[in-house]
């Protein structure tokens, strides 16, 4: 017998209307967001970057590929990583599907991580993925939109991540640091890298976006952390299950690791 509250198809059509009520407040408080996104000042990006990429050496302007805008996934795969960020994974999992769809409407998308470029073509190949994705190896592209960090940094105290500061790093058994989900995460996640906590740490996740116009970049945005949710397909899936996340920890895998069913 359910736990859960039951009840008759009017009272659940009266609950589901107040629902809709918030629910269309909702998505027009996320439409003044989009607005006030794009009303953010453009930043001049005067500082030459270099990738390696499939094609060869590129700048960021190469990373356009033709169009006017490019979005960023700053995907967590340092040098030291044995295999991409599983987290990281998940979400990319959604991008060949809609990088087609950006494509034709002006946009780039692609993904840029740390670790050397021949790791994330092996890896690309594992997960089966098309999406362009370039190695950032050598680069102050990640640490400038403060994606990467240095052990001194960590130990320091002085990371500046999702536009806060971050206490030392101090691990506590394997616990790792700070988290919403029960459990040890970040040590998990960790894990599925091939790293230790500190180290799978030093990089993190994001996005960031770019215009071109008359052959200057600027950057337009960046969100980090759970400002990263709308991205994540499986997500936005699960909040509308009916237990929703239902999480007690790290229970998603790459797509390759799970028992088929």
């Amino acid at each position: 017998m359910t736990k859960h509250m039951t009840g008759t198809r009017k009272e659940w059509l009266a609950a589901r209307l107040e629902l809709l009520d918030a629910e269309k407040e909702l998505t027009r408080r996320g439409d003044e967001l989009a607005r006030r996104r794009q009303e953010l000042p453009w930043v001049l990006v005067d500082k030459e970057y270099r990738f390696e990429t499939d094609e060869g050496s590129a700048s960021l302007t190469d990373l356009f590929k033709g169009r006017a805008q490019l979005l960023v996934y700053h995907f967590m795969f340092g040098p030291d990583y044995a295999a991409g960020c599983a987290t990281c994974s998940n979400i990319a999992d959604g991008f060949n599907g809609f990088v087609v769809h950006l494509a034709n409407h002006d946009v780039t998308l692609c993904a840029v991580s740390r670790a050397p470029l021949a790791k994330l073509q092996a890896y690309k190949r594992r997960m089966e993925w098309t999406f362009p994705w370039a190695s950032s190896f050598g680069s102050d592209f990640n640490p400038d939109f403060n994606v990467s960090f240095t052990d001194e940094q960590q130990r320091e105290g002085s990371i500046e991540y999702n536009y806060q500061r971050e206490a030392a790093w101090q691990l506590r058994g394997d616990e790792g640091i700070a988290s919403r989900m029960s459990g040890t995460p970040v040590a998990d996640n960790a894990a599925m890298t091939g790293t230790d906590a500190a180290t799978y740490t030093r990089e993190r996740p994001g996005m960031s976006a770019f215009v071109l116009e008359d052959g200057v970049v600027y950057h337009t945005y960046s969100t980090y952390a759970r400002g990263l949710d709308g991205l994540w397909g499986m997500y936005q899936w699960l909040d509308r299950a009916p237990k929703g996340r239902n999480e007690t920890g790290v229970w998603w895998r790459r797509h390759d690791e799970y028992d088929r069913r």
